[in-house]
């Protein structure tokens, strides 16, 4: 049995962070919104869950390769702020903004988002690069979109932007059966 239960704290590197709530699972940790008291950050912690369509290798050195390669590109992604290789813990920079699963989910899509991500796809492709487009791993500060996973993988392109993300950018029958199934 797996204990999902959520931690009231957390450390990183033996520095204690509260964690307010859980704002994600995805294939490789848990996604908490923790804060030192002066500061909100987002504090990753791996798990070892089974995902039956994605095989890892060692995890948390995987975050810390793909977060340097997508800095190396010029990805708009959260500052790595603090790595604890033994507990298997990120604490990364908190972007404040709605997902665009969130934006698509309640009509208020743009399609300048679409184009940000288009802008992302012309740095990544060259550099033999794709990310995971699903919407729940993009945020929009100020207008602004920010690739708020670390995860990419070489490219391939059945799983480039054109071919798989862009079908959950809109409510599609593809966004639309994931938002029944996970509701």
């Amino acid at each position: 049995m797996i204990d999902t239960s959520m931690p009231d704290t957390l450390s990183v590197n033996e520095k204690e962070y509260e964690i307010i709530e859980l704002l994600g699972k995805g294939k490789g940790g848990y996604s908490y919104l923790a804060s030192d008291g002066k500061q909100r950050y987002v504090l990753k912690q791996i798990h070892h869950e089974p995902c039956s369509y994605y095989q890892f290798g060692n995890k948390i050195q995987a975050e810390i390769n793909d977060y340097n390669r997508l800095k190396k590109i010029g990805i708009r992604i959260p500052e790595m702020i603090d790595v604890d290789v033994e507990n298997e813990r990120i604490l990364k920079k908190y972007i404040e903004g709605s997902t665009i699963y969130e934006l698509v989910k309640s009509d208020c899509m743009k399609n300048e988002y679409i184009e940000q991500v288009r802008d992302m796809c012309r740095l990544l492709y060259p550099a033999n690069t794709n990310i995971d487009y699903f919407p729940t791993n993009f945020v929009v500060q100020n207008g602004v979109v920010y690739y708020i996973d670390f995860e990419c993988n070489d490219y391939m392109e059945e799983w480039d932007f054109e071919n798989w993300g862009i079908l959950y950018w809109s409510k599609t029958e593809e966004f639309l059966k994931y938002l029944a199934e996970h509701s």
